[in-house]
This record gives structure tokens, C-alpha cells and sequence, in this order.
């Protein structure tokens, strides 16, 4: 079924509700997709490209609605992407890894419901905002470690990869800043997701602490100006950078982060859709994405 009124601004952008499959269960999930990449004869055509996509939330909150806006505009902007936004068990019901598992089943489950999403099967691109990020790292490295599938991209958006909280950015807000907040809502949510202390330096719970980044698809790495986030998204880019991934890093123009909702907001004023549309576009013309190996990091602009 077709969402409710926060799409109406984007006419060729079909949305539909659906469920996959996770690591227990079905999980809620919406599918979007553009006219332009739907049939002409009476027959429905299949896009290369699946974008599966994971929320925000801190992994304790948020669901498949905190990126409809964003996700609308995207597929309205990639028209002949289709975006899977899929939901995942929140820390609240179960911890790590739950997540982490279900994200990984996800991308399972695509490869053999191809039709249903009208997508070909060839090119999967894994993507998410703040801990949704988190996620899609992680199943870069899973989908490496368990053989499959196979991902010709990662895109991570504001990525929460740090449980230890340690970087510049992060221990640097002013107290009186607004933006205080957001470092204590993290600490927060990595207490809900890693109550055991133990996780907090496991790869697929903190990519940024991996010592096995090789081998992994191409990234693009969006960090923001005066967020709490961008030492460690940046510090990963730099990260898979020299361990020979194809990554580009662009830092976005500055943002307000006060409400749950404000990455999706940066994401779709700033540069985020346009720096997301390159690196699918580029992936278009690269048949053999996935197995790049070349590097090509961008600094922040």
C-alpha cells in the first residue's frame, strides 16, 4: 500500500508497504521506486540497482517514517534506483547483535525476492543514516566475512561508529552548545545497544575499531560540519582509504541536530542527495563495481 501524505510532493515516486525477511522474523520495510524506471509495454521492468537503506534512531528508537521524506526525495532525484528502507530490531527488544543480524538477513533476502522489488539482481548498494550507518558498515563486513552477497557499495550517511566516544568532535561540544545533547543521547543509546562491555570493541558493533577493512565495496562517506559524529565517520573513510577500498568522503555544510529527526533534515538540504547520486551513477557505468580495489579518497570539501 502506498504511504500517507508526506510523499504527495513527489508524483512519480511509487511507495509501498511491504515485509522481508530478518534474522527471527518479518520486518516492516517500504519500497521506493520512480516512474521512469517502470514499464512501457504492460511490462514491468527490473532496475540494476537496489539501494537497501537503515534507519536512524540510535538503535534504541526510530523507524521505516524518519526517512521518508529523504528517501522520496532520492528516489525522485535516482530514477532508476529502486530503495528498499527496512526496519530492524531496536536494542530495547533485544541488544547486539540483533540489529546487525537482521540488517545482514535483509540483504539475504533481496537476492531471492528479486522480483518483487523489480530489481535485476545486479548491482546491491547497502546504505543508512547514524546508526543506520553503523549498519550498513557492519554489513559490508559480514556480507565479506559470510561470503556474500555480494554489495557493489556502501553509503553511510553521518555514521554512528564509535560506542567508545572518543573522538575529537565528540568530546569537544561546549556544554552550553545545544548540540551537548546529541553526545549524551549516543552515550545513551550505546548503553541500550551494548549493555555488554565486552561488544563495544567487537567489529560489528564498532567498525571503526576493525583491523580488517580490505576487501570491502566502495564507500561514500558523508560527515557534517558541527556534528558530534564527523571525527569518527571521517576517521573510518580515512580508514578504508588505506586499506585500499575505492572511498569518497564529503563533509556537508553544517546543520542544527537538536531533534531525532535532523539528520534525515542535513541530509536532504545539504549535499547529501546530489553526493549520493554520483556515487550510484558512477557505480552504473563501473560493471565490476564491487571489486574495486583501487583508491580514491576524497578529502573533506
Amino acid at each position: 500500500m502506498n504511504t500517507p501524505s508526506n510523499v504527495v510532493d513527489f508524483p512519480q515516486v511509487t511507495v509501498r508497504d511491504m515485509q522481508v525477511g530478518g534474522a527471527d522474523g518479518l520486518l516492516a520495510a517500504r519500497l521506493y521506486s520512480h516512474a521512469a524506471g517502470r514499464e512501457t509495454s504492460g511490462k514491468a521492468a527490473r532496475q540494476d540497482t537496489l539501494m537497501v537503506f537503515f534507519h536512524s534512531g540510535g538503535f534504541v528508537g526510530g523507524s521505516i517514517d524518519d526517512g521518508d521524506v529523504f528517501l522520496s526525495h532520492l528516489s525522485d532525484e535516482s530514477s532508476n534506483v529502486v530503495v528498499l528502507s527496512s526496519s530492524y530490531t531496536l536494542a530495547t527488544v533485544k541488544p547486539f547483535p540483533a540489529a546487525v543480524e537482521d540488517a545482514h538477513a535483509v540483504l539475504l533476502w533481496v537476492k531471492k525476492h528479486k522480483a518483487r522489488l523489480g530489481w535485476s539482481g545486479k548491482r546491491l548498494v547497502v546504505a543508512g543514516i547514524e546508526a543506520g550507518a553503523n549498519l550498513a558498515a557492519v554489513c559490508a563486513l559480514m556480507a565479506r566475512d559470510r561470503g556474500g552477497p555480494a554489495l557493489a557499495g556502501q553509503i553511510l550517511i553521518m555514521p554512528m561508529l564509535d560506542p567508545a566516544l572518543t573522538t575529537c568532535s565528540m568530546r569537544e561540544v561546549p556544554a552550553d552548545d545545544g548540540m551537548a545533547d546529541v553526545a549524551s543521547t549516543c552515550a545513551a543509546s550505546y548503553r541500550g545497544y551494548l549493555p555488554n562491555p565486552a561488544d563495544r570493541t567487537h567489529p560489528y558493533a564498532s567498525p571503526l575499531q576493525s583491523s580488517r577493512l580490505k576487501n570491502l565495496p566502495p564507500a561514500l562517506v558523508l560527515s557534517a560540519e558541527d556534528d558530534p559524529l564527523r571525527d569518527e565517520a571521517e576517521q573510518y573513510a580515512a580508514k578504508l582509504a588505506a586499506n585500499g577500498v575505492t572511498t569518497t568522503l564529503k563533509r556537508l555544510s553544517p546543520a542544527p541536530l537538536q531533534d531525532s529527526g535532523a539528520r534525515n533534515d542535513c541530509a536532504c538540504k545539504a549535499a547529501a542527495l546530489s553526493e549520493i547520486g554520483r556515487f550510484l551513477a558512477a557505480l552504473d557505468v563501473s560493471p565490476d563495481a564491487s571489486e574495486e580495489t583501487d583508491m580514491a579518497s576524497n578529502p573533506p570539501s
